[in-house]
């Protein structure tokens, strides 16, 4: 019987990628280190001409690559996602480099979807985009020239997954990690509930949210868990609004609002 192979569930997500030639570069990149899954989310050109001469050789992957309209889409069925970053940010996810990094990667991917995010050309991933991932990953480089090429950082976060691979061991764990649409749906549940009670009244909800993902992201949520919270916003929601309809009743010269 043969061994599942982590690469298999690697999928390789290119966010707004603005030149084709990109795409075709950083499929070849994946191809020469044998990953084949290719996820775009709003490539500015796709399928084009110049992205197949840079693939040289590597049609298969853009032939199958799946162009997605968000990143929710991308990430679809993931539980973990490792998100590229060149820059050091206010709040965030915790940084490693790809050394130490893709071993985690591979642990993940030998039983989950999981994914490696790559944003754009100029800016790279945007803070709501880095908030979707479990882990950041900082390719080492110049400080006074740290930008580096889409397809050259696909080629070396995928040839630090083949060093990974050469000597991983896999280690068993009863944890089974829900999926990032359930993960998702239980912070759009927190964040209307924390308006609903009034909790957003006097902080930054924005960045308020941004801590609670770092948060639950260092907890690596299982599906009971999120039933669990879920089930604890919704008692919280169901009390406040009998709060609110007893003042009412206790006051019924205030107007509503």
């Amino acid at each position: 019987m043969n061994k599942p192979n982590p690469f298999d569930n690697i999928r390789v997500v290119l966010s707004h990628t603005s030149h084709p030639g990109n795409i075709g570069a950083a499929a070849r990149a994946m191809k020469t280190m044998g990953l084949r899954h290719l996820y775009l989310i709003n490539p500015k050109h796709f399928p084009d001409p110049q992205a197949s001469a840079m693939a040289a050789g590597a049609d298969d992957v853009l032939q199958n690559a799946v162009v997605c309209g968000s990143i929710d889409e991308a990430l679809q069925g993931v539980v973990f996602t490792a998100a590229m970053t060149a820059r050091l940010r206010d709040i965030s996810i915790e940084v490693q480099t790809p050394r130490e990094a893709m071993p985690q990667v591979l642990q993940e991917a030998a039983s989950h979807p999981v994914a490696l995010l790559f944003g754009t050309e100029m800016s790279g991933l945007t803070n709501e985009e880095m908030g979707k991932a479990q882990l950041g990953v900082n390719i080492p480089s110049n400080p006074d020239f740290s930008s580096l090429n889409i397809a050259a950082s696909v080629q070396v976060v995928a040839y630090e997954l083949s060093v990974a691979a050469a000597s991983f061991t896999l280690e068993t764990t009863d944890i089974q990690p829900a999926s990032h649409e359930r993960v998702e749906g239980l912070y759009a549940h927190l964040e209307k509930t924390l308006f609903e009670i009034g909790f957003f009244t006097t902080q930054n909800p924005a960045r308020l949210m941004q801590r609670l993902r770092r948060l639950y992201s260092r907890t690596r949520l299982e599906d009971e868990e999120i039933n669990i919270l879920r089930g604890m916003l919704t008692v919280a929601t169901e009390y406040n609004a009998r709060l609110k309809r007893r003042y009412m009743e206790e006051h019924p010269d205030v107007q509503k609002h």
